[in-house]
Formats: structure tokens, C-alpha cells, sequence
């Protein structure tokens, strides 16, 4: 099994996309570790180093149209959970038509590697919805921007700063194991500076 050296992120740039880099002065704390890349998929890192899945989250890109109008917004997740992309989600959007984005679409819009997107550094106009699992998780792993490199940040770091960023509950009734559902009914947003996204 192998192991991580966690680093403070202010003292390796070099191991995370520029963007990310850029953008982690807001988040002082981060930490960074170098990985194989191949192995930066969820299921194998976790296998790999001997982490939990509850301790690491999922960031996606999604693609929300109405009326010809496309926003594309990041939804992070634990690994364990799922969100409910094509109901919550599209409604707190307020798209008629939810997707993942095409990887390729992701790359390009993000400046970040497919396997790696992370909301840290992401555009300053992008929404961005974090479960509330997630923010309160306490440390959680996510991705740096590049597949050969990983996070560990406080759930509550990232649960206060972006703006747009909307703290998501779980769905509050039956809960089916290993789907967190976004209740838009819960969700708060702030109406901050964001201090860790891209210009």
C-alpha cells in the first residue's frame, strides 16, 4: 500500500494546476500530495492508499440549459453519496435540461484535468454547489486540478467561503443508502468575496 505525504500546499505551486495554485492563497491550510496518476480515480486512489471513501469528495461539472442558454456549475459530493443531478440540482439551476459535461467541455472551461477538477479555482462566475455532508465532513480529499496530485482541505473551509456557493442538506426523510439528494428547499447561499476561484 502506498503512502501520502501530505505538504503544505503555499510551498509546492508546482503539484497543482495553475488555476488552483492561484487561487489557494484562500484557503491557507490546503494541503497537497503527489499520487500516481493513474490511480487518481476515487475507487483505485482509495484502494491504492488506504483511505476511506467517506473521506474523500467528488467534484463534477454539469451543463444546465434554458431557453438556448448554457451555465455550466460544479457539484461536489461525497464519494460515498451521488447527487441528484436531473431533479435538485436542475431545479436550483433553474435549467429545463441538466447534464454532465463532456470531459472535454470541462477541460477546456475549467483550465483543470478530467479526473481531477476540484472547486478551488474554478471561473468566479460558475455556481457551485457543495453538499452539506461535505462541509461538514471535517477533512475531506479532493482533486488539485491535475490527476498526479490530491487535496486535504476542512470541509468548513470550503463551506464558507465562494460566492455562490450553496450549502446543500440532504434530503430530509427516508434516506437511501449511498444517495445524498440536494434539497434545493435547504440550500443557503452566500454572497461573498470569493477568495479561491480564477478571475
Amino acid at each position: 500500500m502506498s503512502e501520502l505525504t501530505w505538504l503544505p500546499l503555499s510551498e509546492h505551486p508546482d503539484l497543482v494546476a495553475p488555476v488552483v495554485a492561484a487561487a489557494a492563497a484562500g484557503i491557507p491550510d490546503v494541503k497537497v500530495a503527489a499520487i500516481d496518476e493513474s490511480l487518481a480515480d476515487t475507487a483505485e486512489f482509495s484502494e491504492a492508499y488506504g483511505t476511506p471513501m467517506e473521506e474523500s469528495a467528488n467534484c463534477v461539472i454539469v451543463s444546465g440549459h434554458r431557453a438556448g442558454v448554457e451555465t455550466l456549475a460544479a457539484v461536489l459530493v461525497l464519494a460515498v453519496d451521488r447527487a441528484d443531478i436531473n431533479k435538485t440540482v436542475r431545479k436550483h439551476l433553474g435549467a429545463r435540461k441538466m447534464s454532465f459535461a463532456p470531459e472535454s467541455q470541462a477541460e477546456a472551461a475549467s483550465g483543470m484535468r478530467h479526473g481531477g477538477i476540484t472547486p478551488i479555482g474554478l471561473p468566479a462566475d460558475w455556481p457551485i454547489l457543495i453538499d452539506s455532508r461535505v462541509a461538514s465532513a471535517g477533512p475531506v480529499i479532493i482533486g488539485s486540478g491535475l490527476r498526479s496530485s490530491k487535496l486535504l482541505v476542512s470541509g468548513q473551509e470550503l463551506g464558507g467561503f465562494p460566492v455562490q456557493l450553496c450549502w446543500i442538506s440532504p434530503y430530509r426523510g427516508i434516506e437511501r443508502p449511498g444517495r445524498s439528494r440536494i434539497s434545493a428547499g435547504d440550500a443557503t447561499a452566500w454572497h461573498r468575496s470569493r477568495r479561491w476561484s480564477s478571475p
